[in-house]
């Protein structure tokens, strides 16, 4: 029973057990909940953010301890459900744009690695499956921030296209 709830939760839904994409399949079901997210205050969203995080982990670690031979299984896509919602975290006024970039954005960080998302993905374990994400999370965090505070116009212009 334990396997399977960490199972559940560690393919995001069974999402990661998709023929190809998963990590990119995994991010897709990180969106509605990113959407419920964006409808609370932000302590609730870091609390819920925070409580994913830590039941991600342990869901990362059952499911790690049976495929022992594999570092960082595909079909963990956890990690990503929760980068992502972590790069969208304090926007509260989401919306298709936004979503969507912060989709590429997120996809881009965690596929490229820059350091040190390379570096935490190295690290192995469940930390090191999540971590790296969360990293690629909060990349994705501080460049759409920057866009919305510096180039404001950039979204606005996006909108009109939606």
């Amino acid at each position: 029973m334990k396997f399977r709830i960490a199972q559940f939760i560690a393919t995001g839904i069974y999402s990661g057990y998709l023929p190809f994409m998963p990590g990119t399949f995994g991010t897709l079901v990180a969106i509605p909940l990113t959407i419920a997210l964006s409808l609370l205050a932000v302590p609730y969203r870091l609390v819920i953010v925070l409580a994913l995080i830590v039941i991600g982990l342990w869901s990362i670690h059952v499911m790690l301890e049976r495929e022992k031979e594999v570092e960082d299984p595909g079909y963990i896509v956890i990690d990503e459900i929760a980068g992502y919602s972590l790069g969208l975290i304090f926007f509260a006024q989401l919306d298709w744009v936004l979503l969507g970039f912060g989709f590429l954005l997120f996809r881009f960080f965690d596929i490229v690695k820059p350091p040190p998302v390379r570096q935490l993905d190295q690290m192995g374990g469940s930390y090191g499956v999540m971590l790296d994400d969360l990293m690629a999370g909060i990349y994705t965090l501080i460049v759409l921030a920057g866009i919305q505070f510096f180039f404001p116009e950039v979204f606005l212009a996006m909108r009109r296209f939606v």
